[in-house]
């Protein structure tokens, strides 16, 4: 047995193990230490994702007390500008952009309607239209690359069928054909940008959505593209 042992041990054979107490000491304390680190950074991750929702309910929280105070057009303006956005009052040929979340212009034309809004880019999710459903003059949105904007989002712009002429969709991650379907109310669209939104037939969904809508100019679908994959559409003029 002792000359078997040197074989073995001139062979690269593994060393004599610790006593079977100490080995089971040593790596029950090594997984209770991973144990409980794994554990610290699921904790870690999911506050940081709680965190992160909170933010994005507190920035599309319905603002009843300036819509109360000052009106839905001061309500949706500072929303926006809150969001990092422009709006642009009925009369006026260029935006307000958010140097602040608060603009005195803003207070001083409180009793005149808004007419555009762009919102591209910004943490616009479907509660946060809220603040934006009481206007009764819009004309242009832009949503283009709202990374919260869903289809139901899509349905609830219905209340603007009698007034709103341009709209960007382009890029939103969320927003499938069911959510295009739904802008059939907008009945005055005159420009509609789907640059960049993922369905499954894009050449089909154009003409589904120039059928739905006749007289709307449709953008950034290509007839011939079968892919789902953005054809670089034209961007609505500011």
């Amino acid at each position: 047995m002792a000359a078997l042992r040197a074989v073995l041990g001139c062979r690269g054979a593994p060393a004599l193990r610790p006593p079977p107490g100490q080995s089971r000491g040593a790596a029950g304390g090594l997984l209770q230490r991973l144990g409980q680190w794994f554990y610290e950074v699921e904790v870690v991750m999911a506050w940081g994702e709680r965190l992160r929702q909170h933010r994005l309910r507190s920035r599309n929280a319905y603002r009843s007390f300036l819509r109360d105070t000052y009106g839905e057009n001061v309500a949706a303006a500072v929303f926006t500008l809150s969001c990092g956005g422009g709006v642009r009052f009925e009369g006026q040929d260029s935006w307000i952009r958010p140097e602040s979340h608060w603009r005195p212009e803003v207070l001083r034309l409180r009793d005149v309607p808004v007419v555009a809004l762009d919102l591209s880019g910004s943490p616009l999710n479907y509660n946060g239209l809220d603040n934006l459903v009481p206007l009764t003059r819009l004309r242009h949105l832009d949503l283009s690359g709202c990374p919260h904007l869903d289809d139901w989002a899509l349905g609830r712009l219905h209340v603007f069928g009698d007034t709103l002429q341009e709209l960007s969709v382009a890029r939103c991650p969320r927003v499938t054909e069911r959510g295009l379907a739904t802008l059939h109310h907008l009945r005055e669209l005159r420009r509609l940008d789907v640059e960049g939104v993922r369905v499954p037939s894009p050449g089909l969904v154009r003409i589904l959505l120039e059928e739905m809508l006749p007289d709307c100019q449709v953008l950034g679908m290509d007839l011939g593209d079968g892919t789902g994959t953005p054809t670089g559409g034209e961007k609505p003029p500011a």
